[in-house]
This record gives structure tokens, sequence and C-alpha cells, in this order.
């Protein structure tokens, strides 16, 4: 071998070894065993005793939950049927309307925005979507006033992003009944549960022209707020939300089947929704829009012909496993098998307290929607001192959608749960026992 071949082969055999001693990038929610994590496995079984009885009882049909904890999937399993009438079993890739869970993703893509420089949190909404200039404030009128409905007065202050991402801006649900409901429907303002036409950005317009229920930052009032952020991020990053959602969020994460429309491939496998059948079990929903009072939803959302509507507080499918890499991404301080989608200090911000000494239990009830903590972030719900009346820890942060799925976040003990089924009006006591079934099996 002559000298410079000696050399050459040297070279690269040293360069070999630096790759060889390069320390390689441990991934994210890799399978691990529950007592490699600090959770005992007989006690993680106690879920399926949580869950059984409401399959048999005919009150579920199936469900699907996930844990992991210290970066490690340690649970993910499947129960029950799919589709109750047909027998199919559910799987653990199963597609669910994850509605209000929705609202999280969003969320991040407006702070992703802000990371790029693009808007700031403090910011005015008008800034970017124009017809919300100058807001009035409804002042109902009187019951006993014979003209009934309502007035309006000045808005003490302009609408901010802060405001829409602490659900603090004065815009409601017209499904909540109240006084702007009537409002919303006769403007033509959807919730984002049911088909429309056009897009998103239309229906928030609309909603900018109507007056808001309660002063900018004076009250919690869970509403439409998400939606009109999904408008934002269209509007400056100037892409549809699921572009954005997908470039940006999904694709990085490996978020391989969220979206907001599925594909013919996937149909198969999107979990049925089920109501009441009047008879104190549950029945499986039809395709055709359903009406509830002020309530309007749809089960084939999902997989109707209507394809550029992007709600951005209600409109994603998503499976357990893809929703876990999400929540894992924010324990991770924003990034995911190497992935950085947010900054740190973003996702501090978010799971801060954003709305003071108020409390979302002044707007809505625990027993009936399920302790979803008793403050909240920018995008979701967090457990404070006052609000951990069970299992869990200050800090944990969570949230719900209306067809009975949940999420868990605890920084504390570095754990995600996620919990999904299809059925409608929830049972908040089944997620809360699933809570409860992985909270009791840790063991350190």
């Amino acid at each position: 071998m002559s000298l410079e071949r000696m050399f050459l082969h040297l070279a690269a055999a040293g360069l070999a070894l630096q790759f060889s001693l390069a320390p390689a990038v441990a991934a994210d929610l890799a399978k691990a065993a529950p007592g490699d994590a600090g959770l005992s496995a007989e006690r993680l079984d106690r879920i399926e005793g949580a869950l059984k009885p409401y399959i048999a009882d005919k009150q579920l049909a199936g469900a699907v939950v996930g844990v992991a904890r210290h970066g490690k999937l340690v649970y993910l399993k499947s129960f029950g049927s799919a589709d109750a009438e047909s027998g199919t079993p559910m799987k653990d890739d199963a597609i669910f309307r994850i509605a209000s869970m929705t609202k999280a993703i969003t969320s991040v893509a407006v702070m992703m925005l802000q990371e790029d420089g693009k808007l700031l949190v403090k910011d005015p909404v008008s800034k970017y979507i124009p017809e919300f200039k100058e807001p009035k404030v409804m002042v109902p009128r009187e019951p006993k006033d014979a003209k009934a409905g309502y007035d309006t007065v000045p808005a003490n202050r302009e609408v901010t992003i802060r405001d829409l991402l602490a659900h603090t801006s004065g815009i409601t649900y017209r499904f909540w009944g109240n006084p702007a409901a009537a409002v919303y429907e006769e403007g033509g303002v959807p919730d984002g549960l049911s088909p429309n036409g056009g897009e998103v950005c239309d229906a928030v317009r609309k909603l900018a022209r109507l007056p808001l229920l309660h002063q900018p930052g004076s009250v919690y009032e869970y509403g439409l707020n998400t939606d009109v952020l999904g408008c934002l991020v269209e509007v400056v990053s100037g892409m549809p939300l699921d572009r954005f959602m997908k470039d940006r969020i999904f694709t990085p994460l490996g978020m391989k089947d969220t979206q907001f429309y599925i594909s013919p491939a996937q149909r198969s496998r999107v979990a049925s929704l089920y109501i009441p059948d009047g008879k104190g079990a549950m029945m499986r929903a039809s395709d055709e829009p359903i009406r509830w009072g002020t309530l309007m939803f749809a089960a084939n959302l999902p997989y109707q012909e209507q394809r550029t509507y992007f709600s951005g507080g209600a409109g994603l499918t998503s499976t357990a496993m893809d929703y876990l890499r999400f929540m894992q991404m924010l324990l991770n301080g924003g990034t995911l098998d190497g992935n950085r989608v947010l900054g740190p200090k973003s996702v501090e911000l978010m799971r801060t307290n954003a709305i003071g000494s108020i409390s979302l239990w002044d707007r809505l009830d625990p027993a009936a929607t399920g302790n979803l903590g008793d403050k909240f972030g920018l995008g979701f719900g967090i457990r404070s001192e006052r609000g951990l009346t069970e299992l869990g820890s200050v800090g944990e942060f969570m949230w719900a959608g209306i067809y009975n799925t949940r999420y868990w976040m605890d920084p504390k003990e570095d754990l995600a749960i996620v919990f999904m089924s299809q059925r409608i009006p929830r049972l908040p006591d089944i997620e809360e026992k699933v809570h409860a079934a992985v909270y009791q099996a840790i063991v350190k």
C-alpha cells in the first residue's frame, strides 16, 4: 500500500470511528415497560376495569387510552368496538373526531407565528382582521322590558390575540344558549361541528361584526376564540390552516393521521359517533346533521364533500398515538425526536395562568364538564392548588373534546395521558376514572 493510500485509509477509519462514537439521538415515545418509567403494569390494568362497565352497559362503544412517561410509551390499548352495530373492534390506530382538542394545536400555531416575528400576542386582533376594529358589547335588556332584545355599548378596549388564547375576549359559543346564541345563529356564525361552505375566515368576519357578550378581559367565556385564531393563522402566514399545520406541526412531529378531512383510505378507521337512543343506551349517530337546541353537529364532518372550512377550534381528527406525540412535544419544552416546534419559553408561557383571579368554575360546572382545571393558560386549562381536588399535580394542564375525548399533561410527573372515545353528550366520569387509574399506578 502506498503512503498516500495508507493515510487515506487511516483518515477514513478515524472518520468512521468518530461517527460510531457520536451519541445517538434517543427517539421520543419508544415503547417501554411501565416499570421502566415508574409505573406498575398490574395497577395500569385497572384502566380496563374502569372502562368495562360502561361498555357492558352500552354507555360507551369503545375507547383507546395512551400513556407516556419520561418520554416513553408505556401504555396504548383499545377497548370495545369502533362500531358496535357491525361489531368492528376498536383498534389502537382508530381515528377520532377530537373537536376542542383542536384548540391546543391551533394555539401552538399562533405561538409559532410569534416566534417567527409575524405577530405579538399582545396585538389587537384588528391589526390583522380589520373587522374587529371598534367592537361593541351586548347589554341585555331586563326581562320585564316589553321590547326584549339587547342594547350595545362600546367595548372598553379592543380584543387582543392574548384574549383569544385565554378565552377572555367576550366571544362565546351559540350552543351555550346565552343571549348571544340567537345573534350568532341569525348572523350565520357556525360552531365548527357541522359541515359549512366557504372558509373559516368568512365566518370569522361575520362574527367580528357582532357584539361581544362581555367586556374584553373581564370574564372567562369559552367560545369561538380559537376559530378566530385559525383565521388569524391563515391571514398572517398566507397559508390555509390545514397546510400550515401539516407543514409546521404534523410532519415534523410525525403526526401522520391528524387532519381536518380524512382520505377515503382512512374512512374504515374512523370510530362511529354515538348518541342516546332514548332507552338508556347509546346508538350510532346518522350522518345527517343533528340539532339539539342551539347545538348543531354532524358525524360525517370528517369525510363530507366540502373540504375548505378549517375550524381551528373544533375541526381536527386524530389518533391517540398522534396526540400523544403532540403532548410529548409540549412536555419536552417544544421539541420531539430532535425536531423543535416551539421554544421552551413559549411553552412555559402557554401553561402559565392567563386569567388572573378569574376561575373557570365561574363559567363551567365541574360536575357537568369534568375537572378541566380552574385556571386557563394560552390554549388549555391549568390545575392550581385550589383545583387539586383529585389525583394529579399542581400545574397539570389539560382539556377535552365534546365527543368524550380528553388529554392531560403533567410536567411534575413527566406524564401524558390521552383518552379517546366517541359519544355525545360526554360522560366526564369515564375520563376522570381513566385519569385516576393512571395516577394510582405511579410507584416512583
